[in-house]
């Protein structure tokens, strides 16, 4: 068994080739899934937190980001309120309000505010979805595949407001498959293999060419640009 340990201010990203294992990494954060060992927010076990107290600490971005109803953006992102008593989204306090307003200007959607979400493109639906997580202004940040299906810019958008949520002392964990954003936001990447952790550390260290053969079965192209670690897959080994 691995003991992790996180501060505020990291950046986490967890990589896995296999689907099975993935979802163990977030999903007890959510009560999900019983985990094995034990799990401490701020130095208390996560299974004596009530579920209202455990939506305060930990916002959480699915990947997909469905919406079924045809709400206005602004009602999706209010919902990010809801666990500190915020039930309808049109009677917000001012503290509420103001929560909210920030989340949509940190992703770039108060122009959709009056929007149907529904009408939305897909990217512009992601910019939404992180909005409501960055609304419950929550310790701890962790998403599951956020940038899947996302075409690269609305990806990068998407990590530079998570890597901003981070340099403001959120504690930000996110499961991914791609290895090139791994490298390029992370401060700490994990890499799992058939649900066991085989690597952790600066993503230049963890995504080693020895974990990249060995783990994910490819080579990779590696340099450094603006003092930063590149890691591009490039072939099979």
């Amino acid at each position: 068994m691995s003991r992790l340990r996180y501060r505020q201010v990291i950046w986490s990203r967890w990589s896995d080739p296999t689907a099975p294992a993935r979802p163990r990494c977030s999903a007890p954060l959510r009560d999900w899934c019983r985990p094995e060992g034990a799990i401490e927010v701020g130095g208390a076990a996560l299974s004596s937190l009530s579920l209202r107290e455990r939506a305060r600490r930990f916002g959480y971005l699915p990947q997909g980001h469905v919406v079924h109803w045809p709400l206005a953006a602004r009602d999706i992102v209010a919902l990010g309120r809801y666990p500190h008593g915020a039930t309808d989204p049109a009677r917000l306090t001012p503290k509420d309000s103001e929560a909210v307003l920030r989340a949509m200007q940190a992703t770039d959607v108060v122009e959709f505010s009056e929007r149907r979400v529904t009408e939305l493109s897909g990217g512009e639906r992601s910019r939404v979805a992180l909005a409501r997580v960055l609304a419950v202004e929550a310790p701890g940040d962790p998403g599951d595949e956020p940038t899947a299906s996302l075409d690269p810019r609305h990806q990068f958008d998407v990590m530079k407001s998570l890597r901003a949520s981070a340099d403001k002392g959120v504690l930000v964990i996110v499961v991914t498959h791609d290895l090139g954003l791994a490298a390029r936001f992370a401060d700490t990447v994990l890499v799992l293999s058939d649900g066991r952790l085989v690597s952790q550390g600066a993503p230049a260290e963890a995504l080693s060419e020895k974990i990249m053969g060995d783990v994910f079965r490819i080579s990779a192209y590696r340099a450094e640009y603006q003092r930063e670690a590149v890691i591009v897959p490039w072939a099979e080994i």
